[in-house]
């Protein structure tokens, strides 16, 4: 009986259920697609099913406040340190990218597209090298059961340095501090911070830094550290609900029994839009400036067959040396659609190849 009484629990468990259907059937893609695509990014079908998975773990494991452990815990010095791990993490994720084209002799600014044993793709701005390391462990689990149209990243395992495994101890970590922040947490930010929590593990691994949950996930987590207390205690308001404005008076914010200037003050109410406004300049200040928006350059290394069927696509200039081919692809076209219409001609045709960057085509 206390089980079904308890929403946190069965919510949970009902979550992780969805997540099974989307798993063995495609039957609700359409009506959720266009949801969880505003926060995932381009969203998947794997990422759809980690999220819902990971949604549902969380409000599961809530119910850890019941254990002792946790009552001398302080969740704000636990999100202190949660913050910090994951810039590490994301910086380190950065490095590999660096590392990987400085190995092959590659322009920072290019996505390199790996095509054995199947495509997947990582670039500085979307990476997915620890993708990789994770897609790795799956294949290794559960490979036969893994559908075909659920992308593992496993193909650019081979170009990811084997220290890199350590970081998935980071990403343990990062998930522990979050399965333990949101333990004292009022009812408002529990449920918030689960779902940031979810946004910033998948954003580790399909993104990175400058992608969409990576950007959810770590600042609506900081959000919540500066100013959880104003939306359990303002929604606990509008929803009338004296539960929920007696929890958040138990969690005020840190700046806000002390005896800070006013200055000081609405600095760090406002310290989260700061941070949001400054990373989105960051993301595209990266873009622009490694963005080539004369032409497209695509190499494509060592590969088996040279006549290849591109009617789709506009080139401008062809160079063959040995069994590499550089082509200059007209601006005109969308970056994406680019990389697309080069999946199927280099299907089990080249090694790998890369496409320089130009975000005015998103325009």
């Amino acid at each position: 009986m206390t089980f079904i009484k308890n929403k946190y629990l069965i919510s949970g468990v009902i979550l992780i259920l969805f997540a099974g259907i989307l798993f063995v059937t495609d039957i609700f893609t359409p009506y959720i697609r266009p949801i969880t695509y505003l926060f995932l990014m381009g969203s998947s079908k794997g990422k759809d099913i980690l999220f819902f998975a990971l949604l549902g773990l969380f409000l599961i494991l809530t119910q850890l406040h019941k254990l002792k452990i946790f009552n001398k815990l302080n969740s704000t010095k636990i999100i202190q340190i949660l913050l910090i791990l994951s810039v590490i993490l994301f910086i380190s994720e950065i490095i590999l990218e660096i590392n990987l084209r400085w190995q092959l002799g590659l322009d920072l600014s290019t996505t390199f597209i790996s095509m054995q044993p199947s495509m997947s793709s990582t670039s500085i701005l979307h990476t997915h090298l620890l993708k990789s390391i994770f897609g790795g462990f799956l294949t290794t689990v559960i490979g036969p059961f893994i559908q075909s149209d659920i992308n593992t990243g496993i193909s650019l395992y081979s170009y990811t340095p084997q220290i890199a495994n350590l970081l998935m101890i980071l990403l343990i970590a990062i998930f522990i501090l979050q399965v333990v922040a949101i333990q004292r947490k009022a009812t408002i930010s529990k449920i918030m911070l689960c779902f940031f929590s979810v946004c910033l593990l998948i954003g580790f691994l399909d993104g990175g830094l400058f992608s969409t949950p990576a950007a959810v996930g770590l600042l609506g987590t900081y959000l919540v550290y500066r100013n959880g207390y104003y939306f359990d205690f303002y929604i606990g308001k509008l929803l009338k609900n004296e539960k929920i404005i007696n929890e958040a008076k138990k969690n005020p914010p840190s700046y806000r029994n002390k005896e800070y200037s006013y200055k000081r003050f609405v600095f760090n109410r406002l310290a989260p839009y700061i941070a949001i406004f400054i990373f989105l300049a960051l993301r595209f200040s990266v873009s622009l400036l490694g963005a080539n928006p004369e032409y497209y350059e695509v190499n494509i290394v060592d590969i088996q067959d040279d006549t290849l069927n591109l009617t789709n696509i506009p080139i401008e200039s062809v160079t063959k040396e040995n069994n590499n081919i550089t082509y200059h692809v007209s601006s005109a076209m969308n970056e994406q659609d680019v990389i697309n219409e080069l999946k199927i001609p280099l299907k089990d045709n080249c090694k790998y190849y890369t496409v320089s960057w130009n975000v005015y085509s998103y325009l």
